[in-house]
């Protein structure tokens, strides 16, 4: 059954890189809502191995696309091609057009570059030279950037990040876990950690509308509607959050119950999820981490 490959595939995850259960959790979350997840940690704990283990457990394509200040808009989208035997133009795709593309080191590339996903990822197509190419589905964009060096860097603006159905940090594991990391390399035990093939693309886009179709209560539509009323009061402005922040919560609850193996969301998935979902849209003026404001919120307004 799907359901039991889709835990299968979590386990998977937490075994590639080990340390990383809440981290796989909530990219298999991003899967399951039909959104995109962005990694965030220091370099060397692993963001791209998780991201590279989820597309070795799921069918379809795959591609990578090392994001570097030289790089162009075509070189994401695709191009045009003139053909001189027939004098005609053919459309060359993109790395873009896959089931899971990976944007690795997505903040070392200009904006321009950057807001080239925008279309691919809120709609699910591309448009070269007045023409719309739909992209597969499932479409997932899992981008990594690395929160600790700024050199080189250049900031993802707020549209690009409001794509992005949800954060998750990855940060150096404790010290037994690392002590396990090195005796698993050290047995050379690392090769076998990543599971082929999980899930193929039917059941991926099954398992996504068993999630989108969690019950959840207006009751809890509500407590949703409060938490981003409070973030927004208390970030000093009604852009803080945007309507689609709103439905983020919403999506990534419901996937996150499904996850769960719950037949309706509760307001634990709600509370869970919410700060992988506000973080990254966030930008204070003074530059604080949004992790106190978050936990304030989360706080004060009641559970129903």
């Amino acid at each position: 059954m799907p359901i039991v490959k889709l835990h299968l595939l979590k386990d998977s995850l937490s075994a590639a890189v080990l340390g990383s259960e809440q981290a796989g959790e909530l990219l298999l979350t991003a899967l399951l809502a039909k959104g995109h997840a962005l990694i965030e940690g220091a370099p060397g704990v692993g963001k791209t191995s998780l991201a590279q283990s989820l597309a070795s457990g799921i069918g379809g394509s795959f591609s990578r696309i090392q994001f570097t200040p030289d790089l162009l808009p075509s070189d994401i989208l695709g191009y045009q091609i003139y053909r001189q035997h027939n004098g005609k133009f053919d459309f060359v795709r993109g790395p873009v057009f896959s089931n899971l593309l990976l944007a690795d080191e997505i903040n070392r590339t200009s904006p321009r570059v950057q807001s080239a996903l925008l279309e691919a990822m809120n709609e699910g197509q591309v448009s070269i030279d007045g023409t719309t190419h739909n992209l597969e589905e499932p479409f997932l964009v899992v981008a990594t950037q690395n929160v600790t060096s700024s050199t080189g860097t250049f900031p993802l603006p707020e549209p690009q990040l409001d794509r992005f159905l949800l954060s998750v940090p990855m940060s150096l594991p404790d010290v037994e876990v690392q002590k396990e990391i090195l005796n698993t390399h050290a047995a050379g035990q690392v090769s076998g950690d990543k599971a082929e093939g999980v899930l193929t693309i039917e059941e991926i886009i099954s398992l996504q509308s068993q999630a989108a179709n969690v019950p959840i209560s207006n009751t809890l539509n509500a407590y949703i509607i409060e938490l981003c009323e409070g973030v927004r009061r208390s970030a000093g402005g009604s852009h803080a959050v945007s309507v689609r922040g709103s439905l983020s919560v919403l999506k990534a609850a419901q996937a996150r119950a499904f996850l769960d193996g719950q037949e309706a969301v509760h307001p634990d998935h709600v509370q869970s999820i919410f700060p992988h979902v506000m973080r990254h849209r966030l930008l204070l003026d003074d530059g604080s981490s949004p992790e106190i404001l978050l936990e304030s919120v989360l706080r004060e307004t009641p559970v129903p």
